[in-house]
């Protein structure tokens, strides 16, 4: 099975949004199916076969997520990550500004579906493969 150690080269490689797709594919190659990160402090849950499950703890101090969320906003701010003109450290205060709580990446499906506080699907995007 995959480690955090190994995830976490993996995302070393990742300078900003538009490095995302690559991230995948590596994520991929270890082993993982799929992975939930949650914007309050940058945790992740990471699922493999079998049930498989590691977890990565807090990556910053907690931010606070907006109680209603802001489609419009979150999807823009997204459009600027993806094209590499923010870093994460933005992208994750944008989300909590834009009422993100986690998004739901999932392997088999190539998907990453974005949810607010009150688990409402706010947008899901096919990942290119």
């Amino acid at each position: 099975m995959f480690t955090i150690e190994a995830i976490k080269a993996a995302h070393a490689k990742v300078k900003s949004g538009a490095d995302f797709p690559n991230y995948i594919q590596d994520l991929i190659q270890l082993g993982v199916t799929g992975y939930a990160t949650f914007v309050e402090d940058g945790h992740t849950d990471y699922y493999g076969a079998n049930d498989f499950t590691i977890s990565k703890m807090a990556v910053y101090d907690k931010l606070h997520i907006a109680a209603t969320s802001d489609a419009d906003t979150f999807k823009a701010d997204l459009k600027l990550h993806q094209q590499g003109k923010t870093d994460y450290p933005t992208f994750c205060n944008d989300c909590a500004k834009s009422g993100i709580e986690k998004w739901v990446m999932d392997m088999e499906q190539f998907t990453c579906a974005y949810y607010d506080l009150q688990g409402n699907e706010i947008l899901v995007e096919v990942i290119p493969h």
